[in-house]
């Protein structure tokens, strides 16, 4: 797919996701964000920025770790999604959390102007990932840490058979390489390219819960890509990209509700003083 297409796709995509996202995903993807704030070390008064931050869920809880003197900011590609995290800072008083929507390709930010760089499962949906990383690696300041978090190898994750059944109603693939980072060491090798030293790297293994199958396809195709794809399917295909879905997931039924495994992958990594 070519690179200004699949941008627009993710920016559409996630701009329809806005209102589901955070109670479809948010304590589904906990123990990522667990392990990223954990291996992050936030200390009171540090400037963070969180890329690809959607609602603000890695953000809100970053901010609490730096305190009334800290500072963080969010950046997506979604408008939609960045209204919704702006609408909550304002609702809690959060004044020390901003943000904005910006490409994390090119960061309209200062260089060296932060402590951390937070990026929770946002890399996959970057079309230059070496770029995004570069950028990420451009506002660190000496000395400064990166954490970020993708999907794990695509055998462990239940949740990929979705990207073929979307792809067969499309005929197009509507998020090439999403797996890519999750396979071996590709992301700490990633992040060494970047100009960035590798001082952790964490898998972790997690599942999906869900009370029954229809909140298990809401929530598949609920974000991003696959959101777009899924607002322009017929009731037809609907039907079948739903059906398929649960088949593909029966092996993980408990009860009336479902328990698909997932990986995580967390990497740490540092910027030269």
């Amino acid at each position: 797919m070519d690179a200004r297409l699949q941008q627009r796709v993710q920016r559409y995509g996630w701009d329809l996701a806005a209102t589901d996202y955070e109670p479809l995903w948010n304590a589904q993807l906990a123990a990522s964000h667990e392990a990223m704030l954990e291996l992050a070390g936030l200390a009171p008064g540090e400037r963070v920025l969180d890329v690809a931050c959607g609602t603000g869920l890695v953000s809100f809880a970053a901010l609490e770790a730096v305190g009334e003197r800290g500072r963080v900011v969010g950046v997506d590609l979604s408008g939609r999604m960045v209204e919704s995290a702006s609408r909550r800072a304002r609702r809690l008083e959060a004044w020390g959390a901003s943000f904005a929507r910006m490409d994390a390709q090119a960061l309209e930010l200062p260089s060296a102007s932060f402590d951390v760089v937070l990026c929770a499962l946002g890399l996959m949906y970057v079309p230059d990932w070496h770029a995004a990383l570069a950028e990420m690696r451009r506002v660190l300041k000496p000395g400064g840490r990166l954490v970020a978090s993708v999907w794990g190898e695509r055998a462990r994750c239940g949740f990929a058979p979705l990207f073929e059944i979307v792809d067969d109603e499309v005929r197009s693939e509507v998020c090439p390489l999403f797996f890519g980072l999750g396979r071996g060491d590709a992301l700490a090798a990633a992040c060494e390219r970047a100009g960035l030293r590798t001082s952790a790297q964490r898998r972790i293994a997690s599942t999906l819960d869900y009370a029954d199958g229809d909140e298990a396809c809401r929530a598949a195709f609920v974000g991003g890509p696959v959101a777009l794809a899924w607002s322009r399917f017929a009731p037809a295909a609907r039907e079948r990209a739903f059906v398929r879905y649960r088949e593909a997931i029966d092996p993980w039924r408990d009860g009336a509700g479902y328990r698909v495994p997932v990986e995580f992958v967390v990497v740490r990594a540092q910027a030269g003083e």
